[in-house]
């Protein structure tokens, strides 16, 4: 039997009034919000904040993003976002993302960022060090 994959990050959040539609459901746009706010928490769990990762002298900026609506949230209700390393390449790498609302799946993203090199905004290798952090993460 396979083990259930481990969250690089979770975060809990709990739907605000303001991000709701005329239709009193979340906007879609906010689910990108929330998958952004729980990349940071990764870059927290991986690296110990996002400064500690700009010291490595590299980034990350989203090349794409997929979203897939499942059920709909709506204000007040608490959700968690997930999130897992599903590809390493040489300058990009992939991530998951799960929203789920208790056991329900309220939406699923993958996004995909490419490393880039601060200075010149240019895609460039990660260092080695940065690599080995994300490369663990796929060998468990």
């Amino acid at each position: 039997m396979t083990e259930p994959r481990r969250p690089i990050a979770e975060l809990p959040l709990r739907v605000r009034y303001h991000e709701c539609d005329g239709q009193g459901i979340v906007f879609n746009a906010h689910y990108l919000a929330y998958v952004d706010m729980c990349a940071f928490e990764a870059e927290k769990v991986l690296f110990g904040s996002h400064d500690e990762f700009l010291a490595h002298r590299t980034d990350v900026v989203v090349a794409e993003a997929n979203l897939k609506f499942r059920s709909p949230a709506r204000y007040d209700e608490e959700l968690v976002v997930s999130q897992y390393l599903n590809h390493l390449g040489t300058t990009s790498l992939i991530f998951d993302f799960e929203i789920h609302r208790g056991e329900a799946l309220v939406a699923a993203a993958t996004l995909r960022y490419v490393f880039i090199d601060p200075a010149t905004l240019r895609p460039a290798a990660p260092p080695d060090q940065v690599r080995k952090v994300y490369a663990a993460l796929l060998e468990d």
